[in-house]
């Protein structure tokens, strides 16, 4: 039972990661597709009540974001593995620029995430933590 939260600006590569590293392993659950607060709770619970795995790929940029996942996970006995994409903002805002529609974050919302973008600690309950790093094109993961 493991409970992955991934923490970075919009445009960082955490929905490619998910798709290449956890597709057919973890629930994936994301504000982008679900919409609203309600329907993510829903998904939550059910992942917690069926001892699914399941990430959440959403920007989770401040310890405050992230510590409703942590708890919910830790009272149901989840391993709690946090990746963090590093920041690289010529990087992503110019992946965002490619981007379409709604999908496409305006570039002060880039910059909102980035000022408030914590980077996640073994104190707030953390079993395990990696950092992610864009690197000619290819996903870097190190241990933290």
């Amino acid at each position: 039972m493991e409970c992955i939260i991934f923490v970075g600006i919009q445009a960082s590569g955490k929905s490619t990661f998910y798709q290449t590293n956890f597709f057919k392993t973890h629930m994936r659950i994301n504000l982008d597709m679900l919409r609203t607060r309600h329907r993510e709770q829903i998904y939550l619970t059910a992942s917690l009540e069926a001892k699914q795995p399941f990430v959440i790929d959403n920007t989770n940029p401040t310890i405050e974001e992230r510590k409703k996942y942590i708890d919910a996970a830790k009272r149901n006995r989840f391993k709690i593995v946090g990746y963090y994409f590093e920041p690289d903002y010529e990087l992503f805002f110019a992946r965002n620029e490619l981007r379409e529609g709604t999908a496409k974050i305006p570039e002060v919302g880039l910059k909102s995430t980035l000022k408030n973008l914590q980077m996640p600690t073994y104190a707030e309950g953390f079993d395990t933590l990696y950092v992610i790093r864009s690197v000619d094109g290819e996903f870097e993961v190190e241990q933290i």
